[in-house]
């Protein structure tokens, strides 16, 4: 009896490390999908949400709501690197401080490398990269001058790892995002900031919409996933959280994949 008091409160210590209690996060692009669902999940682990979208997230600032977090809405085109400044001077002036950031927002391109126009390549290298460096060079010197450490998690994918077909700009970006988590992790370890990353595998969402509509292509997709089935945004949840906790703090520079086993296969 004794014993079972003790694994008991040791169970109660580990878990108070995955708590967000106190804790503001900014989540780019979390109208939908992926990005939603963390958002979701930050809130449930006791998070407050700054949320930066091109659109009004009107469904992700109701289901927040519901979980009795502040949830501040920035609308803006993260394409555009100099809007960054005034996002995070907004998001301080609102929230206090910063503790996490969600580099998810991103976009995707598809047409044959062999025909692919320039305007394709800057667009999703604009977002999928270069607002990524610059929304986490931002947060870190907000980190810094707290003297508090933090967390920045960036979205990578499969595509950080393989080629994939018709999407050059993209497999560039996720690639490049897998590098720089790496770079940043590196630089910034000392500060008490961690960065890493999350690479969901083939999820149900907006950026998938086109393959699953091909059965051909979905089909062969799904065969090589050993949970067989395509991932969903509550799937990402656990990971975010993880990363964006306590329970991570030895965890520098990894880039994690959420995939049912694809690159295992």
């Amino acid at each position: 009896r004794i014993r079972l008091r003790f694994m008991e409160k040791g169970n109660i210590m580990i878990l108070d490390n995955f708590s967000l209690k106190g804790k503001v996060a900014v989540v780019t692009g979390c109208d939908t999908g992926l990005g939603q669902g963390m958002a979701i999940g930050l809130a449930e682990a006791g998070c407050d949400i700054v949320g930066i979208n091109i659109v009004e997230p009107t469904e992700t600032i109701e289901r927040i709501g519901a979980t009795g977090r502040r949830f501040l809405s920035l609308t803006a085109d993260l394409s555009d690197t100099k809007v960054i400044p005034a996002l995070l001077e907004r998001a301080v002036a609102e929230m206090g401080h910063l503790d996490i950031l969600v580099n998810n927002a991103g976009i995707i391109r598809r047409e044959d490398a062999i025909e692919f126009s320039e305007k394709n390549w800057d667009d999703v290298m604009n977002l999928n990269i270069k607002s990524v460096f610059f929304m986490s060079q931002g947060v870190a010197k907000q980190f810094i001058a707290q003297g508090t450490g933090g967390k920045i998690i960036n979205i990578a994918s499969m595509l950080s790892y393989q080629g994939g077909i018709r999407v050059p700009s993209y497999t560039a970006s996720k690639s490049a995002v897998m590098g720089v988590t790496r770079l940043l992790a590196n630089e910034w370890a000392k500060h008490g900031i961690n960065v890493n990353a999350i690479a969901p595998g083939y999820m149900a969402t907006n950026n998938t919409q086109q393959l699953r509509a091909d059965e051909a292509r979905s089909e062969e997709i799904l065969s090589r996933i050993p949970a067989g089935r395509w991932g969903t945004p509550s799937d990402v949840m656990g990971p975010v959280v993880f990363l964006s906790s306590p329970a991570s703090d030895y965890i520098n520079g990894y880039t994690i994949a959420v995939d049912g086993g694809w690159l295992a296969r």
